[in-house]
């Protein structure tokens, strides 16, 4: 037993993409949360019937992956147009047209994503909108009992240096999963991400005046927060299937 694994627990909690690499090789299933905005962003396509590319880097290779798989790509939240109106804004996907497909690029959740499907996990799009759904849909699939744990991995930020910034979005809408899990035997990690979610009493005030929520109402996009903070409001579970996030 390696004590960084959580070994024993029927669900595991750890940060962004080094703690997704941890515990990918020791679990049945992996729920990526990046609230502002990787995972809210699939959350609000996949409600409108898009399936989600996710893409790690934002540059010339986006392009050309969108193009492989027969997709649209979203640009950045400042760069949208008549003719690219997706980004990772969820406010901008709302508006949009629904496209059939869709590369949805992130640096935070979208690597996650792809490091937790390398190792053979089953990967799930996890944030506060479809926090309950995805509970009842882990707990009915058997995620979560000591032969097929789960792992929830809020995905954070970045400091400019590149390394890992916890953000509060993230560890709440962890916690909102892990509290919808039934029965489960808790990690320490996934406990204390279930009592924060239960210690807020407003969590659209949370969001916005979390350091995470206050840098983009600052950019102009308050209402990608507002959508954030829309709890339990989506029934989709997207899962990522054949390299795209689609309904389970």
């Amino acid at each position: 037993m390696n004590a960084w694994d959580q070994d024993g627990f029927g669900v595991r909690v750890d940060w962004g993409l080094a703690g997704a690499r941890r515990l990918a090789p020791h679990v049945a299933c992996l729920v990526v949360v990046d609230v502002l905005s990787f995972t809210t962003a699939v959350s609000v396509a996949a409600d409108a019937g898009t399936t989600v590319y996710p893409y790690a880097w934002r540059d010339e290779s986006a392009a050309g992956y969108a193009q492989t798989v027969g997709a649209r790509l979203a640009v950045g939240r400042r760069a949208t147009s008549a003719e690219h109106p997706w980004s990772l804004s969820p406010a901008a996907l709302r508006a949009a047209p629904a496209p059939p497909r869709l590369v949805l690029p992130s640096p935070n959740g979208s690597a996650i994503a792809a490091a937790a499907r390398d190792d053979g996990a089953v990967v799930v799009a996890g944030c506060l909108r479809n926090a309950a759904a995805i509970g009842r849909w882990l707990t009915a699939s058997g995620y979560g009992a000591a032969d097929r744990p789960v792992a929830v991995v809020p995905a954070g930020e970045r400091w400019p240096d590149g390394s890992l910034r916890p953000a509060l979005e993230d560890l709440l809408g962890a916690g909102a999963i892990v509290g919808g899990i039934g029965g489960a035997h808790l990690s320490p990690e996934a406990a204390a991400a279930r009592a924060a979610i239960d210690a807020v009493d407003e969590l659209a005030a949370t969001l916005a005046d979390c350091a995470s929520g206050r840098e983009l109402v600052a950019y102009g996009f308050p209402a990608d927060v507002a959508i954030a903070a829309e709890r339990d409001t989506s029934e989709m579970v997207p899962v990522l299937t054949d390299g795209g996030f689609s309904p389970a």
